[in-house]
Formats: structure tokens, C-alpha cells, sequence
């Protein structure tokens, strides 16, 4: 089998094996199933030796053979150490590029009102942005720093606290003006805007969790307008369409301008997470990256301030 054909075939068996399906594989690798398939098939004639056996119950699945499953880790660290070097050979080039993940909502409403000013601080470094909710492969997708809102906890990565978080209901002035509601309680009987970007599972505070720390307890909350981007969110609520549970770091430039008014404000309830910089610890080193860090960290007590 010739080298390049042998290296892809090697990938397709780890998505494969990782994935416990030729499909799930191929949405990975941008290919057909088939031609997953047909790559595994390969490396078995090639090897002498089947990788996989099928699982006798429930949903078929693929399952590594026991001699497949002990030289994976080995073949994963082996992708890991190509993937070092490609990026050695990256750096040597000197291109200035620095590619950094973040939320779609949190470059809305943070980071783009903000990136010029590191951009005038750093000319020479181009900053390529990928906004996803997905936790991204640093190592596997070429990320060199990120943001990520959560507990602070990412295997793999360092986390430098980039902001605490409150969370608090707004509304257009409009509303507010026309409301005038006088107890948290009467914020259930209007038109919630709840955000599905965030999962409530995994420590994400809720209407629910809101009312109940303004002691209103068994309030109906799951009715309303339901978005999944939380920009869009606060959006919804700039045109009146409602009243938003807001997270800070989100709605400042939008209470600061005016765009919305915070419900009320002696109602303090702080999130159990909060917003991280994060980075491999190989990558630490690398000047704009921690010049990107610094800037970030700069502009977040800046913001405090505010």
C-alpha cells in the first residue's frame, strides 16, 4: 500500500474506532461511508488481519478487535506527534496567523466591538476566528485560543479566568415604561424568551433557578419565545418581544447604550460558571498567543470597570 493511501486509511480506522461507525467517521473525515469503508477494507487486506467485529446486540456498531483496540492509543498519539510537527513547520514560516474559538454570541456581543483594539496593539497578527458551540479539538482542528464559558475544567487545555457572570431578566425601555412591573413574580405571566444555547444540565442558570432565588417558587416558565443563539436572544428583547434572562457579560454594551433595561437590579444571582481563556499548555509560549491572552484579560477588567 502506498504511503499517502496508507496514512488516510490509518485515519479512517481511528475515526472509525472512535466513532463506532463508518458514518459518524465520515461526516468527520468530509467523505463517503463507503469510501470509509472501502479505506478499512484496505488496511485490513494490507495488514492480514481483521480490526472489527460487529456487536451482536441492539444497534449495529463497530467494535475494535482486541489487537485494534491495544495499538490505537499508539496510532492516536502517532496523529498527535504529526500533527506537532506540521505546526512546528507552521511556525517556522512566521505567517502571523493566530486562530481563536469562541462562541457566535460571545464574538457578537464581546469580542468583535472589541478586536480592533488589539488589532491596532498587534498589526502584525492576523486573527482567523471560528465561531462554534462545539468543543472544538484544539490539536486536531489547528485552535490556538479560545473562550469557553463553563466550570473551568477542559482536559487538555489551560484555563485562565477571563469573567464572572451575573444573571438577570431585561427588557426594551418600551416595555419596561408600559409594564411597570412591581414583584418578580409578575415577570411569568409575559412572554419569556428562553435561551436553548445553553444547557441547564450542566449548571446553566435558568428562569426557573432565577424566580426561585427571587423567591418565587413553582412558577409556570416553560411557555414563551425559545432561541438557540444567545445574541439573538437579547435581540428578541431589544425589539420587545419580550422579557430575557440576560447574561451579563452579553447584555453590558446593550444596558450601557441603552438598548435594554435591567429588571430589578437588587435581585443578585451569580452564575456557578464563568468565562475562560483557553490554551494547550504547548502553545503557551507562543508570543501572540499570549499577547492575545494578555489583551483579553486587559479588556475584561476593563469591562468590569464599566
Amino acid at each position: 500500500m502506498k504511503q499517502p493511501v496508507y496514512l488516510n486509511a490509518m485515519r479512517a480506522f481511528e475515526a472509525s474506532a472512535r466513532h463506532q461507525s463508518f458514518s459518524a467517521a465520515a461526516d468527520e473525515l468530509n467523505v463517503t461511508p463507503a469510501a470509509v469503508g472501502q479505506l478499512v477494507r484496505g488496511l485490513e487486506e494490507w495488514l492480514g488481519t481483521s480490526l472489527f467485529v460487529r456487536a451482536a446486540q441492539g444497534r449495529a456498531r463497530l467494535v475494535p478487535t482486541e489487537a485494534a483496540e491495544r495499538a490505537l492509543p499508539d496510532i492516536r498519539a502517532g496523529f498527535d506527534r504529526l500533527a506537532l510537527g506540521l505546526e512546528c513547520l507552521k511556525e517556522a514560516s512566521s505567517n502571523g496567523v493566530l486562530t481563536v474559538t469562541v462562541s457566535p454570541a460571545f464574538a457578537a456581543k464581546w469580542l468583535l466591538p472589541r478586536i480592533e483594539r488589539f488589532q491596532a496593539a498587534c498589526p502584525d497578527t492576523d486573527v482567523r476566528l471560528d465561531t462554534s458551540l462545539k468543543l472544538l479539538d484544539f490539536l486536531a482542528q489547528g485552535i490556538d485560543i479560545g473562550v469557553r464559558y463553563g466550570a473551568g475544567t477542559w482536559p487538555g487545555l489551560i484555563a485562565d479566568k477571563l469573567m464572572d457572570e451575573e444573571i438577570y431578566p431585561v427588557c426594551s425601555p418600551q416595555l419596561a415604561k408600559r409594564a411597570k412591573w412591581r414583584e418578580p413574580r409578575e415577570l411569568a405571566r409575559e412572554t419569556l424568551i428562553h435561551d436553548l444555547s445553553v444547557d441547564s444540565q450542566a449548571g446553566f442558570a435558568s428562569w426557573s433557578a432565577w424566580l426561585v432565588n427571587a423567591g418565587v417558587q413553582k412558577a409556570a416558565v416553560s411557555r414563551g419565545m425559545k432561541i438557540n443563539n444567545s445574541a439573538a436572544v437579547l435581540q428578541a428583547a431589544i425589539d420587545g418581544h419580550g422579557i430575557a434572562l440576560a447574561r451579563s457579560v452579553m447584555a453590558r454594551d446593550d444596558l450601557a447604550a441603552g438598548r435594554l433595561i435591567r429588571l430589578f437590579p437588587e435581585i443578585l444571582f451569580a452564575s456557578p460558571l464563568a468565562y475562560y481563556v483557553v490554551y494547550r499548555p504547548d502553545r503557551a509560549s507562543l508570543p501572540r498567543l499570549a499577547a492575545f491572552r494578555d489583551w483579553l484579560l486587559r479588556e475584561a477588567r476593563k469591562s468590569a470597570k464599566q
